[in-house]
Order: C-alpha cells, then structure tokens, then sequence
C-alpha cells in the first residue's frame, strides 16, 4: 500500500514518526488488527462493519475524541456496500450511549492530501467538548 499517510498534515512529531514507520512497512493503522502494534488507539467498540477507537492524537478542547474506522480500506464512506453504510449509525449510537450532550462529527473522504487528514482510509471523527471553551473542528491542513 503506498500513500497511506499525509505526514504534511500532522500535528506532532509523534504522528509523523509513527506514519514514516507504518509507511515504510505497507501498513495501514486503520487497517490492522485492533489489539496489534500498529492498530491504532484502544479500541471501544466494534461491529461487523466499524471499530471506534480512541483517537492517540485527541483535538485541543475535545474531552473525548473517538474515530469511527470502516473495516473495509476505502478512502470514501460511499464506496462501502449499503450494510456498512447502515452500521456506520449503530456504532455512533452506541458510542454516544444516553448522552445526548454536545457532540461534533466530522468525516474525511478523499485523498488526504485534500482533506487535510493524516491517513488515506475513510474515518469519522467524534468529538465532545471539555466545556472549557468551543470546540473547533478544523478539517484542513493548515495549523
């Protein structure tokens, strides 16, 4: 796999390491086994089309940051079969359990190049503010 990471993107030292390692080896994080080296932050649920995950590199502000990984490698939500598109609402409603505070979500599809994401493989973000101050959700690749 070539190209799986946008390392111009990044907001620490820490991710652009990490995505030189994973590039270099063909590894897509979003891609490997939850549970292994490479498979990205802890997981919180799973069904049989999505995983969400803790987000290693949380938004300044967010009180919790989860992603919402298709298991399908696709670079774009739509290219998933109608089944995965519909559990993509399973998993958020089970993430979002009773709490029906603030929360933002935001999804990246496309070459990350132009979305301002760090990976090529379709996520959604789910963030809910500290409530310390509004939360910014900023989907480009400026700082």
């Amino acid at each position: 796999m070539a190209d799986l990471y946008c390392p111009a993107n990044a907001r620490t030292a820490e991710q652009v390491a990490r995505m030189a390692d994973l590039e270099a080896r063909g590894v897509c994080l979003f891609c490997a086994d939850a549970g292994s080296e490479a498979g990205g932050g802890q997981v919180v649920t799973e069904t049989a089309h999505w995983r969400a995950l803790h987000n290693d590199f949380p938004y300044s502000g967010a009180a919790q940051h989860l992603l919402l990984v298709p298991r399908r490698h696709v670079t774009d939500v739509l290219d998933l079969d109608d089944a995965a598109r519909a559990d993509l609402w399973t998993v958020l409603r089970t993430v979002r359990g009773e709490d029906r505070g603030p929360y933002g979500l935001g999804m990246r599809n496309g070459p990350c190049e132009g979305t301002g994401g760090t990976i090529a493989h379709a996520h959604l973000h789910v963030l809910v503010p500290d409530g310390e101050r509004p939360l910014r959700m900023r989907f480009s690749s400026a700082r």
